[in-house]
């Protein structure tokens, strides 16, 4: 039966009633966002760890810019990976496929003598060529994707030894392609004791993902969706604004901004947008959510996991460039174990094992947790076994950290 309220006694509730959240809100808030604040707490806490193990050498303008070179394509790597683990897949084949477009593109420019740029597009059309060999095995064949890609990690690490001829090949003829790794931007607007160009820049971003999230704290109004209050919301921005600059700061007074986080800062939109904006991102979340489900609601799925494969050995491609060009070479154990860091930081950043889960910020936020543990670590003089074995058990606590919210959310 249903009931009709008289006429004229029907009121209706306007969008901004449902503005802020009370204390219990927020509290629901906090507890349903729990895993991704949780992997931003946990950043800020071992920086702020190994900045007091280290008596601040951590936080050092110079190492601050030595964890960007050192660590950008790993991150490149998360953020292709993050993919490929949401859509419910796995690719052990990147450590080997960065090796291989590395040797590519070295043995273009070095031996062939060709110009920097054309090594970076070898390596680039080889990275899709093998991410559609995966995609091909992967999509039509049907095999699943562990078995494509450690059959791959051990035929592009054999490729790799054969182009190479199981010998270094270095160094690369001028420093331009050496600029894609190790160059800066400085001195652009001058600076006394430090480069204006890059506080800038940081300062632009800020601005950007201010307005970005009054837009989406707008949109979530107009929808009735629940909202922190805005003092609240005011202290988010200040913080993120605070971190933002004091990294631009650190930045500025080393060697300016690194190209390589530029190139890395692009990837990261691009992708973010993609992925949560995009058919293709949604169909992707889709897939790895039920992929029964996906087919029957007219999802292409064999379209779809080809390109999510074709994506990867891009990036890896990416990565590849950008690991020579750091290396001003190619070596024959390049990318040794990279894949291990990469699904490390996809899971670290909350991805779920079983797919449908997953963010690019939070794979690129869990890669920097790595980062600084190693790169602390490093400072401190902690035996490389020693890493190891903490890695293993961040990476084995965070997946577990998975399992039980799943549970918790599963007996409620």
């Amino acid at each position: 039966m249903t009931v009709t309220a008289p006429r004229g006694s029907q009121k209706t509730v306007p969008p901004a009633t449902a503005v802020t959240a009370g204390t219990s809100e927020l509290r629901e808030l906090f507890t349903r966002n729990l895993r991704t604040s949780g992997i931003y707490v946990a950043l800020i806490a071992l920086v702020a760890l190994f900045a007091v193990l280290t008596g601040g050498a951590s936080l050092s303008p110079g190492n601050i810019t030595n964890i960007v070179l050192q660590y950008s394509y790993i991150l490149i790597l998360a953020i292709g990976m993050v993919i490929v683990i949401i859509a419910g897949h796995i690719d052990l084949s990147v450590g080997s496929v960065v090796a291989f477009t590395g040797a590519v593109s070295a043995v273009t420019v070095i031996k062939g003598g060709m110009p920097w740029w054309a090594g970076v597009a070898a390596a680039i059309a080889t990275g899709l060529l093998i991410g559609a060999w995966n995609g091909f095995w992967v999509a039509r064949v049907g095999i699943p994707a562990f078995i494509v890609t450690l059959a791959g990690m051990l035929l592009f690490r054999g490729l790799t030894l054969v182009i190479l001829g199981n010998v270094s090949l270095s160094p690369f003829p001028d420093g331009a392609y050496g600029q894609i790794a190790s160059g800066f931007l400085n001195g652009l607007l001058g600076g006394p004791g430090y480069d204006v160009f890059t506080l800038v820049v940081f300062a632009i971003a800020v601005i950007g993902y201010a307005v970005s999230q009054w837009r989406t704290r707008k949109a979530r109004i107009s929808y009735n969706q629940m909202v922190s209050s805005f003092p609240l919301f005011i202290l988010k921005i200040a913080l993120v604004a605070v971190a933002l600059m004091a990294f631009a700061w650190q930045l500025a007074t080393a060697r300016g901004l690194p190209i390589v986080l530029i190139l890395l800062a692009v990837l990261i939109m691009a992708y973010s947008v993609v992925m949560q904006r995009s058919v293709f991102g949604r169909q992707v979340y889709a897939i790895g959510g039920n992929l029964s489900a996906a087919a029957l609601s007219g999802v292409k799925v064999q379209a779809i996991n080809f390109w999510i494969f074709v994506n990867m050995g891009f990036l890896a491609a990416v990565a590849g460039v950008v690991f020579s060009s750091r290396s001003n070479g190619a070596q024959p154990g390049a990318g040794n174990m990279f894949e291990l860091d990469a699904i490390a930081a996809a899971f670290i950043g909350g991805a779920a094992v079983s797919g449908g889960v997953g963010k690019v910020i939070g794979a690129v936020t869990g890669g920097l947790i790595m980062a600084v543990m190693s790169n602390g670590m490093q400072l401190m003089g902690v035996d490389q076994s020693m890493q190891s074995v903490i890695k293993g058990l961040v990476l084995l606590l965070a997946v577990a950290f998975d399992i039980y919210n799943k549970r918790r959310a599963g007996s409620r």
